[in-house]
């Protein structure tokens, strides 16, 4: 059995909807159909039973996911044991990360990798944090670096660093000219912000309600650089963001913001590792570089400036 067709199959089968894993692996949706009814023939039955919204499991393919997804880990497992034991240290890693965390840490990571361990290949995935979390479930990624509300406790996530929340707005503005600002002051504001459904847009509109009033956003938007550029040329636009969605931004003058406090909204940047089965040897050096690297930084995602 294939393990690239099995990895397909479960990635599916969490995301229930080709179109989602199409996108994510930047290929047409008739590609990712035809490979998973080419693996229900292999198979020898039906594995998903198309909707109006996209394809849920049969009780075979529910069957399936439940041998399936042990057997593809186990193999994964066993194929970087016998490649390490061959005295160089070879294997793909799956990386999943934010947006606003994937450079200049993926890049810096690359570099090292390629200095120390030519042999171990990344392959990167750039998505938000509940597609990140789904892609962790199936075995789509090995591992991610998202944000958390609550702080890791260690054992399948660490800590990596800690990110507060800013108002972000075009220079030159009033409000932001000083270093901490009341969210209060957000009632009225014109703001651009992420769409719904999002863990982040929730937090961000339960805030603003126990402070006794809604945020008002005039556009939704995912896109961090279509947020950042509607800021930086509407004057009177404002948006909330983590530091290292602008510090580039910051650095260069082009935007200007202020941290948000009472209350101070503080998310937690983790690595979060496999839920099931062990980490190959490949991503055991992976997630060591990458935690190395956050910690020769002062404990943030960016460089410290020369």
């Amino acid at each position: 059995m294939n393990v690239a067709s099995v990895r397909l199959f479960l990635e599916v089968a969490e995301a229930g909807s080709l179109s989602k894993v199409a996108a994510r692996r930047q290929t047409v949706q008739s590609h990712i159909s035809r490979q998973i009814t080419e693996f229900e023939a292999e198979c020898g039955g039906t594995l998903f039973r198309r909707t109006g919204r996209g394809v849920v499991l049969t009780e075979f393919g529910t069957r399936a996911v439940a041998r399936l997804r042990p057997w593809l880990q186990e193999t994964e497992q066993l194929t970087q044991a016998l490649r390490s034991e061959s005295g160089l240290l070879l294997g793909e890693v799956r990386l999943g990360i934010i947006p606003s965390a994937a450079h200049p840490l993926t890049t810096r990571l690359f570099e090292r990798l390629q200095a120390e361990h030519p042999g171990i290949r990344l392959d990167i995935a750039e998505a938000q944090g509940a597609d990140l979390d789904a892609m962790l479930d199936s075995g789509a990624v090995d591992m991610a670096v998202l944000f958390r509300f609550n702080k890791p406790s260690g054992g399948e996530e660490r800590q990596l660093c800690v990110a507060h929340t800013y108002l972000v707005s075009a220079p030159g503005d009033p409000l932001t000219a000083g270093p901490t600002l009341n969210f209060s002051r957000l009632a009225g504001l014109r703001l651009v912000l992420p769409r719904r459904p999002s863990h982040w847009r929730h937090a961000l509109d339960e805030t603003a309600r126990s402070l006794g009033f809604k945020l008002e956003p005039v556009v939704e938007a995912d896109s961090l650089t279509v947020q950042k550029e509607l800021v930086a040329r509407g004057p009177g636009l404002y948006s909330i963001l983590g530091p290292y969605s602008v510090s580039d931004e910051l650095r260069s003058g082009r935007l200007r913001a202020s941290k948000l406090v009472r209350p101070d909204l503080s998310r937690y940047i983790a690595l979060a590792l496999p839920r099931q089965g062990k980490l190959s040897p490949a991503c055991r050096v992976v997630a060591t570089m990458l935690q190395q690297l956050v910690e020769s930084w002062g404990n943030q995602l960016t460089e410290p400036s020369a």
